[in-house]
């Protein structure tokens, strides 16, 4: 597959499980090494550049991470420093600055000396979004962000990730299976299955019944509805239609940013 990441853009990947989905953001993120093509980091291909130098411009929020039990949140978004001092650098003021930062743009602060295990399941993401926003980078990966939370703390997740993006002029690729989410939050949808894209481009172009209906398998009803003076789309699943075919898939080669 070919795709190509701009700046300032807000990217939801899309499809259905065992898509390649997660594997596509971790090739982005060098976390998996690629079998062919390459990836390019702002001209440069990503592999050839210093771990601690690609840490600096890109953060991951994965689905999952496993927390020691003492660490407080402030210990823990602590570590988002890392890429910038080393491992046995002095914690400075300008480090101590970017977490208290981090911690205020998620609402994390009052939070900041208790324990990560004692926080809910919403109060955890945000430690965790705390965590990459520490690094200061300029482009953050969210791999289903929501996961596990409930409707209220999926839309306040969804909400502040779209806040960030406004206030730092952050680009965001994230992983969503939320199709709403996606519409709402979205400015460009790249969609997946069998780890080739079927489809990329704004929300409008990408959320039509015969696409749904091919990467996944269901019917649904795609409305439009206005709130606060916006308007975007709602996708409205109704039924199986059994088996999803796979259109041919646009591009290929290489993956760049």
């Amino acid at each position: 597959m070919s795709l190509q990441v701009y700046p300032s853009e807000i990217i939801s990947i899309i499809g259905p499980n065992g898509s390649g989905k997660s594997t596509l953001l971790k090739a982005l993120a060098r976390l998996l090494p690629v079998c062919g093509g390459e990836i390019y980091l702002q001209g440069k291909n990503i592999w050839s550049l210093p771990e601690r130098e690609v840490a600096c411009r890109m953060a991951v929020m994965p689905q999952s991470t496993d927390f020691p039990g003492d660490v407080t949140v402030r210990e823990l978004v602590s570590l988002g420093r890392m890429p910038h001092r080393g491992f046995f650098s002095e914690f400075g003021t300008r480090d101590a600055q970017a977490v208290d930062r981090a911690l205020e743009l998620t609402d994390m602060t009052g939070y900041q000396h208790r324990s990560i295990m004692a926080l809910s399941g919403g109060e955890r993401q945000r430690a965790r979004l705390a965590l990459a926003l520490a690094q200061e980078p300029e482009l953050l990966l969210l791999d289903e962000p929501t996961t596990y939370l409930d409707i209220r703390h999926q839309l306040d997740l969804m909400l502040l990730v779209h806040r960030l993006h406004d206030e730092l002029g952050l680009t965001v690729v994230m992983v969503l299976h939320d199709l709403n989410h996606a519409a709402r939050f979205s400015s460009r949808v790249v969609a997946v299955k069998d780890g080739r894209i079927m489809a990329d481009g704004n929300v409008r172009d990408v959320f039509q019944e015969e696409l749904i209906r091919s990467l996944y398998g269901v019917e649904t009803t795609i409305l439009e509805l206005e709130e606060g003076g916006q308007r975007h789309l709602v996708c409205l699943p109704h039924d199986v239609t059994g088996s999803a075919a796979v259109p041919e898939a646009a591009g290929a080669s290489a993956l760049r940013q």
